[in-house]
């Protein structure tokens, strides 16, 4: 709703948030870099009578230039609490119900990132730690610091890098998480970059040939939408609701028509046999592009055990 997928109608988006906790959906996942505050702003006009419903969840720590290009990431304790009381106010609360670092910042030890959050839970102004794109290496460290509730991965049907190492371990932690591009910004339903400030112009799997690779890739999964009389978008977030529990699908809807759409998900039961059908039409391994541009893949603490490896390309046309 804030700067990412092109212009926003803000009287829609107060709108779709209402519907969303009028048909109980109690967690709002945000970030104070999201449209250089104005997603904070946003939620905090949209919760002024609602707050008490809600879990507000908060990235801080990626630092935004005028234009809009991000310059770096900064979690060290003065600046993770400099960051708070900035989104209380934009927020218009006196606490948030999940921090956390939106990046692991290589410069500043976890132990003292996640240090400051406990500090400011103790205070009274954080409910729960949280880490994002994080290891499971980063996890394990910072759950011994102060436990952490959850952490945040993208993850959805193309997007699997975790499975073999943090998703395990995380389990074995006792930790949840909280995944984001179910949709795979959209590639999953189909839809491509349109509108003008549409960061997706900008990634890896949506440029040129990438995108016709993996938009022919999809066919076979959108065929099995289909026949079970339901959308691309919903069955990929069913895909994720059948993962486990402990896997809490963060859903981007910008619009009550979007909203209505996902939260038809909710009543899709897939069977085993069900998923080992999607897996075998849907072979991740073979979607070219990375999902962010190299110097954000750098950033990712989650992606190191990848960087070693070659990713694929789309043949030269």
């Amino acid at each position: 709703m804030s700067g990412m997928y092109g212009p926003s109608d803000e009287a829609e988006s107060i709108a779709t948030i209402h519907a969303a906790i009028d048909q109980g959906i109690t967690l709002f996942d945000t970030g104070d870099f999201y449209g250089m505050g104005h997603n904070e702003l946003l939620l905090g006009r949209a919760l002024a009578n609602h707050r008490s419903k809600v879990l507000l969840s908060v990235k801080f720590g990626a630092m935004r230039a005028p234009g809009g290009a991000f310059v770096g990431v900064d979690t060290r304790p003065q600046a993770v609490k400099n960051f708070l009381a900035y989104s209380l106010q934009r927020l218009g609360t006196d606490h948030v119900d999940i921090y956390r670092p939106a990046r692991v910042d290589p410069n500043v030890p976890i132990e003292e990132t996640i240090g400051a959050i406990s500090e400011l839970i103790q205070a009274g102004y954080v409910r729960y730690a949280a880490l994002s794109e994080a290891s499971a290496e980063t996890a394990s460290r910072a759950h011994a610091i102060h436990p952490v509730c959850d952490v945040q991965l993208e993850y959805s049907i193309i997007s699997r890098s975790t499975e073999e190492q943090i998703l395990p371990a995380l389990g074995s932690l006792g930790i949840g998480v909280t995944a984001y591009g179910v949709l795979s910004r959209g590639l999953l339903s189909g839809s491509r970059p349109g509108a003008k400030g549409d960061f997706r112009a900008h990634l890896p799997r949506f440029a040129g040939a990438n995108f016709e690779q993996n938009t022919a890739l999809l066919k076979s999964f959108a065929a099995i939408a289909q026949e079970k009389g339901v959308t691309p978008s919903q069955l990929a977030i069913a895909w994720v609701l059948a993962r486990g529990r402990q896997i809490i699908p963060l859903i981007g809807a910008r619009t009550r028509t979007q909203l209505t759409e996902a939260l038809g998900a909710i009543s899709i039961q897939l069977s085993a046999e069900d998923l080992a059908r999607i897996d075998k039409a849907v072979p991740h391994h073979e979607v070219v592009g990375t999902r962010y541009d190299e110097g954000q893949m750098r950033m990712l603490d989650s992606e190191r055990v990848n960087r070693g490896s070659t990713e694929k390309a789309a043949p030269a046309r």
